[in-house]
């Protein structure tokens, strides 16, 4: 069309010519008109050209941007299916420290509480403290699976045990999660960490005191995490029942636990998470605690049979300038837990007859600490561990012999630690423990590193 009315335009221009115009002049005119209109066409044919070029290029770049999505969809669930389950990740947590104890370490005990295998200071000296090896990955796209073996000095000796083996959900959805083998309860805060995420070498008292410093079992454990604003979850527990602070050989559900916990952020430096927690088990049978001496080297070992129940509060917060922790940032954590305990006990080896009362137990027990990195690669912090306890009982001497009796002490700690960290993979621990968790006030050092090796995931809240 524009071809067209340019050729009218033309014609109709040069009909009004003045007849004063002559041929050659009109001639000229012509020729000038025809050539502006092949250099017009030319032209628009060489913009339709690079038009169906360009067409040509889009298309081809869309098909291989599919392709390229089709490989990344098929590689990824190969990974899932195939090729993960022969390279699993693999990570390696190395530990060791020295120790300085004023006190025999062998004579550690807590009045008022029955003390697990792993519940004493440790080593002195040298040693290994507490080294992981564990493998994990996706079994598909459906399934996660962890196994974590343990290496660490126990009475001297050099202990492997397998820590963890557990499997959990990835694909149920609506806030839904199943975990099932060998894990760490999620009762209270630190009890999930394991030990080289802890901001402290050892665990608080009332760990120590109730756990053996950690709880651990093999059973079964679902979360849900609501759908709201504010970070809402809440779980159960069902264990075996087999592990201390539980007893017993059960074929079924010996041990279960709830717990609730809901946080948020206050604008983008501020954190927070509260923690609701309950374990129960209400057919504890002997269990035992570390062997006392008396009379003529008899290893005399206090156990407990009856039932047992735990209710705890935890509390943790964060502060990071404009969100961001990398350079300095702060925690606080609070963690209270009270245990009620109706059974018997029985000193093994005391007899025959063996010795034997009745026993209504109430312990409880808090720490608080606080965690300041100051500078991009040093942290400090400062914590105040705090026990009490109220056991009865018919027999008072059975009490006492078993470690049940407060012997009018008020169990607690103080302590102050130094770190360095050249890298989230490395960090070497100054700690210093004035600790009164008995009668002989004991001053304790430990001088702790730390190292990571290979693939190791981010650490929870």
């Amino acid at each position: 069309m524009r071809k067209k009315f340019i050729v009218a335009a033309t014609i109709a221009a040069m009909s009004n010519i003045s007849p004063a115009w002559s041929n050659s002049d009109i001639d000229a005119l012509k020729k000038q008109v025809e050539a502006l209109k092949k250099d017009y066409e030319q032209r628009i044919n060489s913009l339709e050209t690079r038009l169906k070029k360009s067409e040509e290029k889009a298309l081809l770049a869309q098909q291989k941007v599919d392709q390229v999505a089709d490989t990344v969809e098929k590689t990824k669930s190969t990974s899932k299916t195939g090729s993960n389950n022969f390279n699993p990740e693999i990570s390696v947590i190395l530990d060791g420290r020295y120790a300085d104890f004023e006190n025999d370490s062998d004579d550690y005990e807590i009045p008022g509480f029955m003390l697990g295998n792993e519940a004493g200071l440790g080593e002195d000296g040298f040693s290994i403290g507490h080294t992981e090896i564990s493998l994990s990955a996706n079994i598909d796209d459906q399934f996660y699976g962890k196994a974590t073996l343990a290496i660490h000095e126990h009475d001297g000796e050099t202990e492997t045990e397998l820590e963890e083996a557990y499997v959990q959900t990835m694909g149920l959805g609506n806030g839904l999660t199943i975990k099932a083998g060998r894990f760490f309860s999620a009762i209270g805060y630190l009890n999930e960490q394991h030990e080289h995420s802890w901001d402290f070498a050892d665990a608080p008292l009332i760990y120590r005191g109730l756990f053996g410093n950690r709880l651990r079992d093999d059973g079964l454990q679902v979360t849900y995490v609501a759908p709201t604003d504010l970070f809402l979850q809440v779980g159960s527990e069902l264990f075996r029942g087999d592990r201390f602070p539980g007893g017993g050989d059960h074929d079924g559900v010996g041990a279960w636990t709830a717990f609730a916990n809901i946080g948020g952020d206050i604008g983008i430096e501020h954190s927070w998470q509260l923690g609701f927690n309950h374990w129960r088990q209400n057919d504890v049978d002997d269990r035992t605690s570390d062997g006392h001496s008396h009379g003529g080297g008899i290893a005399e070992t206090p156990s407990f049979t009856g039932d047992s129940k735990i209710n705890s509060l935890d509390l943790v917060y964060k502060w990071a300038p404009n969100g961001n922790p990398d350079r300095r940032n702060f925690k606080f954590q609070f963690e209270y837990f009270d245990r009620r305990e109706d059974g018997n006990i029985t000193m093994l080896n005391s007899g025959p007859p063996e010795e034997m009362s009745t026993y209504d137990g109430q312990q409880d027990g808090w720490y608080a600490q606080a965690v300041y990195q100051f500078k991009p690669h040093w942290r400090t912090g400062i914590r105040y561990d705090r026990l009490s306890s109220n056991n009865k009982g018919s027999d008072y001497d059975v009490l006492v012999e078993a470690g049940l009796d407060d012997e009018g002490h008020t169990p607690e700690r103080y302590s102050a630690m130094l770190e360095w960290l050249p890298s989230e993979y490395s960090r070497i621990r100054l700690q210093f423990n004035h600790d009164d968790s008995y009668k002989d006030s004991d001053n304790q050092l430990f001088l702790q590193y730390t190292f990571s090796l290979g693939s190791h995931g981010a650490h929870q809240f």
